[in-house]
């Protein structure tokens, strides 16, 4: 069979588990084929051989089966950076570019500030910022030991060096430091929403998703601790739920920050709070 008419077929046979399905199968077919999704288009009647439909089919039932593509293929995009992904690690998802879009909105091209990345992950936010930003410092803050070495595979793969890895939860291995800006994306689905045992969130760490009955835990201790940690005025910046934007921008109001917005992804969605710190708890 050839590209053209695999891609049809693989697309209806990924519809009832993905919501882009044929995304997937241009990946999963780029994967198999060892090319670019640009040779998809520009050799639409080349036919597979055997070897490459076998690695294709296997391709396709792991991700008929739930498994993310991302996890499939080991690699995710984020922010123009071909990053490393694993299951010890939450996917980078393209809303989450919008966190980083904020916070470069904030920071000078040529500053040597320093930044505070919590919750890292795979070290995406880390690392787009520090390739825009190469005067600041980042540092990178992450519990898991297994996601803070992709994090750091990642960065070595990159040549990106202006970011420091720490293990530890949260602030804590950040006591005695300060930073102009502090941003995260961290856990904020409530603990209980259905939504964690289906489709892609099944395969993800769920410390990296679910914090406390109402989605909120993790992120109340980000807005109570950083102003210990900023350079006032300093900014913090947090990723939250599609629903949770005024209970974000409630507690940073009322523990309070300065200049506190809700900033909305493409779909018209508040999706990052952000919050100044003016007050004097925080010093450089």
């Amino acid at each position: 069979m050839d590209i053209a008419h695999t891609l049809q077929q693989i697309a209806e046979r990924l519809a009832a588990v993905s919501d882009s399905a044929r995304l997937d199968a241009e990946l999963l077919l780029c994967h198999a084929l060892g090319r670019p999704r640009s040779y998809l288009y520009t050799w639409p009647e080349q036919e597979l051989d055997e070897a490459q439909a076998e690695a294709l089919e296997k391709l396709v039932e792991r991700r008929q089966g739930g498994e993310p593509v991302a996890h499939i293929l080991g690699k995710r995009e984020f922010w123009s950076l071909e990053l490393a992904v694993s299951a010890d690690t939450l996917i980078p998802r393209p809303e989450t570019e919008l966190l980083v879009e904020a916070a470069l909105a904030r920071i000078p091209e040529q500053a040597e500030w320093a930044v505070a990345d919590l919750g890292t992950g795979s070290g995406a936010i880390a690392l787009a910022i520090a390739s825009e930003r190469p005067r600041c410092r980042i540092t990178a803050v992450e519990r898991s030991a297994g996601a803070l070495a992709m994090a750091r595979q990642n960065a070595s793969a990159l040549g990106i060096a202006n970011v420091e890895f720490l293990q530890g939860e949260w602030f804590a291995p950040l006591v005695g430091r300060r930073f102009q800006v502090i941003l995260s994306n961290p856990p904020y689905i409530p603990e209980n929403d259905p939504h964690l045992s289906r489709g892609d969130l099944r395969f993800e760490p769920r410390s990296a998703l679910a914090a406390g009955a109402d989605g909120l835990a993790d992120i109340r201790q980000l807005v109570s601790g950083a102003p210990a940690l900023l350079c006032p005025p300093g900014w913090l910046l947090l990723e939250h739920g599609y629903d949770q934007g005024a209970a974000v921008t409630g507690l940073l109001g009322a523990a309070g920050y300065a200049e506190v917005a809700d900033l909305a992804d493409l779909q018209g969605h508040g999706r990052v709070a952000v919050g100044r710190w003016t007050g004097t708890d925080g010093y450089c």
